[in-house]
């Protein structure tokens, strides 16, 4: 089922991919995850690799494909951080989350050292820091920062629901996953590609903001479809938009894939309306469109490249949490 349904969400986006895809792969395999990050499975080879195989610089590549290598470095570091991050707070608790949210931020932020912290990811978040602000303003890391928070709030709410074992509404669902999904950091770090940030009346604009939540909507209507089996064996269901159409409109699993097309498609069609409509940005105009063009890539290169992955496709290329969580906690 989900092979066949996944086939009809289709984008009519271009797709790049960075050729510098392979070597900086070759530098999360090697200098990260059997380096610097080592200690987080060192007697764990069969989570490392899993890591590996999920290709983590291949997905950057495919929404920064137009970086140079020194700028899609950093974008390669968080993109394995989310990973890491997600996988050991799944099963976490609100509580934990809300600690982690602060701790992690104030590291991002500067205001609180590796040392001081009790976040094992600490480290991470403090590389990423000095080399963001390389080449982004402090504007811009701001941008970043409060998405980041904002995908932290999401990942509060799932684990709200997961632990009463409740479903949302389907709104509410919706709107959780566009938050926890953690697109929206990775649309803030535009201007690393670009280089050039947007002034505040442009970026604050309202067609531009429902851009980014329309393109992380799809990508989560998508995701839910792909990774539906793969939460109902891991009690994920709560947060899962397909699950919540299913419970809350009592219909069958394939009918709420169904209405899950069926809205990621009213959304595709919205998002298609308003970048060829764009309002007159005047002497801007040229850069918005491009940054457009580059949110609407994000769909694309994520379809492309994750339909290859175990870690979405399949039980065997997720860790488990039981061997996630006891290691970082650490």
């Amino acid at each position: 089922m989900n092979a066949h349904l996944l086939s009809q969400f289709h984008y009519p986006f271009p797709m790049l991919k960075n050729p510098s895809a392979e070597a900086l792969q070759e530098l999360t395999d090697h200098q990260w995850i059997d380096g610097e990050y080592l200690w987080l499975y060192k007697d764990d080879p069969d989570t490392r690799y899993k890591y590996k195989k999920t290709k983590t610089a291949h997905i950057a590549s495919q929404w920064f494909p137009t970086a140079s290598p020194e700028r899609l470095k950093p974008i390669c570091r968080f993109m394995l951080w989310t990973l890491y991050n997600d996988d050991k707070y799944e099963e976490g608790t609100p509580e934990e989350i809300r600690m982690v949210h602060e701790q992690s931020l104030a590291v991002l932020k500067g205001v609180l050292s590796v040392e001081d912290a009790q976040i094992p990811l600490a480290g991470l978040l403090a590389s990423l820091r000095t080399e963001l602000l390389q080449f982004i303003s402090e504007e811009s890391f701001l941008h970043f920062t409060t998405a980041l928070s904002r995908y932290f709030k999401g990942l509060e709410q799932e684990l709200i629901y997961k632990h009463k074992r409740a479903f949302p509404s389907v709104e509410e669902c919706i709107a959780i996953r566009e938050d926890s999904l953690c697109l929206f950091p990775f649309l803030e770090l535009a201007d690393v590609e670009t280089k050039l940030p947007l002034p505040a009346e442009i970026y604050g604009n309202p067609v531009i903001q429902r851009l980014k939540a329309l393109a992380s909507r799809m990508m989560v209507y998508y995701n839910e479809v792909q990774s539906v089996i793969k939460d109902e064996a891991t009690d994920s269901i709560y947060y899962n938009v397909v699950k919540a159409i299913q419970y809350n409109r009592n219909i069958s699993l394939e009918e709420a894939c169904l209405e899950d097309l069926r809205i990621h498609n009213e959304a595709l069609e919205e998002f298609l309306y308003l970048q060829n409509s764009l309002p007159d940005f005047g002497e801007w105009q040229d850069a918005v469109v491009n940054r457009i063009h580059y949110i609407s890539m994000t769909l694309s290169g994520w379809k492309n490249v994750s339909a290859k992955m175990e870690r979405y496709n399949s039980l065997n290329g997720f860790p488990s949490a039981e061997k996630v969580k006891p290691v970082l906690n650490n």
